[in-house]
């Protein structure tokens, strides 16, 4: 993107972020996993001892910030945008099950007895991480949710929206618009 703002004068804009999480994620990342996994009372399997940290920023914060940059960016720049949500997983897997206990108590509560440790992945990075002062300093944007508040939502979501969940996990999904 850079070569063909520099090259040829299109105006470019460039944004990274950290780990999103919210509504509508596949079921195959961390949060949706954790939630719908507990849900049938299955493992919750955490790599090594958990401790691998990610910046979290809910989904709804990250289009805010699009829109910010589109809207107000100087062409050519590159913006970070970061959740200021540092967790390890243990963490992340910790608060969805305390979630899902307060939320949709069952047989299988406390959740937090189905975490099991499996073997960490070859070249797992122990941290991700952003620095997003720039977007911050220049355009004024911060995130609107605390990791708490994000990841509340996000669970209740899940709780409400099963059947999306069954039916991505099933393969009936055929990516037709739903709303």
């Amino acid at each position: 993107m850079r070569a063909w703002q520099r090259t040829y004068g299109l105006p470019t804009l460039i944004t990274n972020c950290s780990n999103n999480y919210g509504p509508y994620h596949f079921p195959e990342k961390l949060i949706p996993l954790m939630i719908l996994n507990a849900l049938e009372g299955k493992t919750l399997p955490v790599y090594g001892k958990g401790e691998q940290i990610r910046d979290w920023l809910y989904v709804e914060d990250h289009a805010r910030a699009l829109y910010k940059v589109v809207t107000e960016g100087e062409v050519g720049e590159t913006y970070n945008i970061g959740g200021h949500n540092e967790k390890q997983n243990i963490e992340v897997v910790n608060t969805i099950c305390a979630l899902l206990d307060e939320l949709a108590p069952s047989q299988h509560s406390p959740y937090a007895n189905l975490i099991t440790y499996v073997a960490d992945r070859p070249g797992h990075d122990l941290r991700y991480a952003i620095d997003a002062e720039k977007i911050e300093r220049e355009l004024g944007w911060r995130p609107e949710e605390t990791f708490e508040s994000g990841i509340r939502k996000t669970v209740q979501w899940y709780l409400n929206n099963q059947e999306w969940c069954r039916r991505v996990q099933d393969g009936s999904y055929q990516r037709e618009r739903l709303g």
